[in-house]
């Protein structure tokens, strides 16, 4: 089926909102069509042993469980044992309500649960009201979508499509729901792979989760993928989903499938894991970009705070607006041990999890734990605008506890940012896409990536570039520079010093500010004799002068001056930082830090030193730092060409609208 069928096929089913306009808002169009959508596929899928079911469901023994025998009888993982289409339904006008409710109550307990996620049956209820269900019901029944006629995988393109429509009349976003097919593609590839050896023996199995499944297009994509690398190979798929529309829909995708719709869990992945101790072969998923997990904080601290280590959310946290680390951390707690054949994540991510967090934060105590314990395979970066809700620029994450061996301690980066081709039509954001060709490109050029990067003959030697994981790591210091003060008497420093709580105390402040008019306009470049002549002139004044380090500390606040000439303030014996100048400093892990102060920063500020106290570990992956290519400025005499042609060009203009 190509692209116009299954555009036509997603037009026939939306041209229900036409009927439905008025009595629904445009943004529950998508509670009809979808969950009637599905109905229409399951009964598709059933017809050719529909009357098998029927006899037997009628001849069945009731001292027998009836599960087994009506799913062999239907020859999938669920059934119907009720004798309604939804045809013979649109042709009983005085009973749709009815009929539609029963037949929808005589599918499996598994496929029941699916309907009652859409709320079908208000929906059912609210149509009748609006007399809308008959014309309805007609209309789905015309829509062909029998499997010979659309497959499987196509019959997900035209999911894909309605709830892209879905998402833009509610105003969601619709990469919440679904990511495009050569994104996926691309993504399985470069996840797959590297294993085409080991999955092509005889009776390889592998279980693959998706923790943002969707509608499950991503589990799809890696059950194709490898079924064609081996059609003997066993996969089982599993994934969880918080969205019950999408969720309703990669369920009622894996019972046509044959696959356990068991494994598609409903609910959030952080308070309620769906899939609690399991494992996986092959875990993926595109989080969505961004979105706080406030809901669940109480439920993800508390994880980790009782479990510790043994939390998925070792070491740390991210902050509170973004919870796309939460997802990898998670997938990361699903890999299987090492002695056990170990995992392969990948993972779609937009540029803040690569840098954001300075050292010691959430973020980047997550990135030192996954490079330290050498997880991270590498990163990819996508174009921009290839999704369907956001032009920003987007990447891949392959992490893996079973490096090749050439690959551990390693990190491959490869851009892929220049593999696009234009589509002649924007689908909301996306007017990119990745070709096959270019997809192949890229698979082969992460296969490749240490020969690439080593050969600087290879035409595309600058998209590959490969680091050790310490690269990434700096030791976050602070420079400090003593604070240096002169000292003098304004009408300023008095007003600020009367305000001092330590002067407030005192029995006569105002007496005590007027006692120091007299040195108004005197300076000192020594705290001591500031002090000295200040003391002196309350003596003299005859006023109590306080004592204590409050008033010391007050004194000096008001009336000293920062100056660069004045004198160096210590306190045990040392120099005291000035707060104002003090600076912060990245640098490389594997780099001296004194000998980086000498180097960088003595020779420009000779009196600065590293307060070694707040040394902080860090980890960044500054992506587009390591593959900018700069390009110089064009020449002035180039650029006054240009201008002095335009402005030619325009006076032609605007002679010929003054003729």
């Amino acid at each position: 089926m190509n692209t116009n069928k299954h555009t036509e096929l997603a037009n026939h089913a939306w041209s229900v909102a036409d009927l439905l306009r008025g009595d629904y808002k445009q943004s529950d169009y998508g509670k009809v069509i979808l969950p009637f959508t599905v109905l229409r596929r399951l009964e598709c899928v059933l017809a050719p042993t529909r009357d098998e079911v029927l006899e037997t469901a009628r001849t069945l023994n009731q001292d027998y469980d009836p599960e087994k025998f009506l799913r062999r009888a239907s020859g999938h993982s669920f059934y119907n044992t009720t004798a309604y289409t939804l045809d013979s339904i649109a042709n009983d006008s005085s009973h749709v309500a009815q009929h539609l409710k029963q037949y929808v109550g005589g599918f499996s307990s598994n496929a029941a649960t699916v309907f009652e996620h859409f709320e079908f049956m208000r929906q059912i209820e609210r149509l009748d009201g609006a007399n809308l269900l008959y014309q309805v019901v007609g209309k789905f029944a015309d829509l062909d979508v029998r499997p010979e006629v659309v497959s499987n995988h196509q019959m997900g393109y035209i999911f894909e499509e309605l709830i892209r429509r879905f998402a833009e009349q509610s105003n969601e976003t619709a990469g919440e729901h679904f990511t495009p097919r050569e994104v996926i593609e691309l993504m399985v590839n470069l996840l797959i792979a590297p294993d085409e050896d080991a999955l092509s023996t005889p009776g390889a199995g592998r279980k693959v989760l998706d923790p943002a499944c969707g509608t499950g297009g991503m589990l799809s994509a890696a059950h194709e993928h490898i079924t064609s690398m081996n059609p003997d190979a066993t996969v089982e798929v599993y994934g969880q989903e918080m969205n019950p529309e999408s969720w309703a829909i990669c369920r009622s995708d894996l019972m046509i499938k044959g696959q356990s719709p068991e494994n598609i869990a409903f609910g959030n992945s952080f308070s309620d894991d769906g899939h609690y101790r399991q494992t996986f072969d092959y875990l993926l998923a595109n989080p969505p970009f961004g979105v706080e997990w406030k809901k669940v904080k109480d439920e993800v601290e508390g994880e980790l705070e009782r479990l510790g280590e043994g939390s998925r959310f070792w070491p740390a946290l991210p902050r509170i607006n973004d919870g796309s680390l939460l997802f990898l951390q998670h997938m990361l707690s699903k890999m299987k041990p090492t002695d056990k054949g170990g995992s392969r994540v990948a993972i779609v991510f937009n540029g803040s999890p690569l840098f954001t967090g300075a050292a010691g934060s959430g973020e980047s105590r997550i990135r030192q734990h996954i490079l330290e314990n050498d997880w991270l395979e590498g990163i990819v970066a996508l174009p921009d605008q290839l999704f369907y809700n956001t032009g920003i620029s987007t990447y891949f994450w392959i992490l893996s506890n079973r490096k090749r061996p050439e690959y551990r301690g390693k990190v491959v980066l490869l851009d892929a940012r220049d593999h696009w081709h234009k589509m002649r039509k924007s689908l909301g954001d996306k007017r990119k896409y990745v070709t096959v060709d270019q997809i192949a490109e890229i698979t082969r050029l992460w296969g490749e990536a240490l020969e690439v990067a080593g050969d600087e003959d290879h035409p595309l030697h600058g998209k590959v570039k490969i680091f050790d994981n310490r690269d990434f790591g700096y030791h976050r210091i602070t420079v400090e520079r003593p604070l240096k003060l002169r000292f003098e008497i304004t009408e300023d420093t008095l007003a600020a010093l009367g305000e001092a709580r330590p002067v407030r105390k005192l029995d006569d402040p105002e007496g005590f500010v007027s006692a120091l008019r007299p040195l108004l306009g005197k300076t000192w470049w020594a705290k001591d004799e500031a002090v000295l002549a200040i003391k002196d002139a309350v003596v003299e004044a005859g006023t109590t002068w306080p004592t204590g380090a409050p008033f010391g500390k007050a004194l000096r606040e008001a009336v000293g001056v920062r100056d660069p000439e004045g004198e160096v303030q210590t306190a045990k014996g040392a120099p005291e930082p000035d707060t104002e100048l003090r600076d912060y400093e990245n640098v490389p892990l594997d780099e001296d830090v004194e000998e980086y102060l000498k180097r960088e920063v003595l020779p420009h500020v000779p009196d600065a030193w590293i307060d070694h106290s707040k040394t902080k570990v860090g980890y960044e992956i500054p992506f587009t730092r390591h593959f900018y290519v700069y390009e110089p400025p064009r020449p002035l005499a180039e650029i006054d060409a240009e201008l002095k042609a335009l402005e030619a060009e325009i006076q032609q203009l605007l002679g010929e609208v003054t003729e």
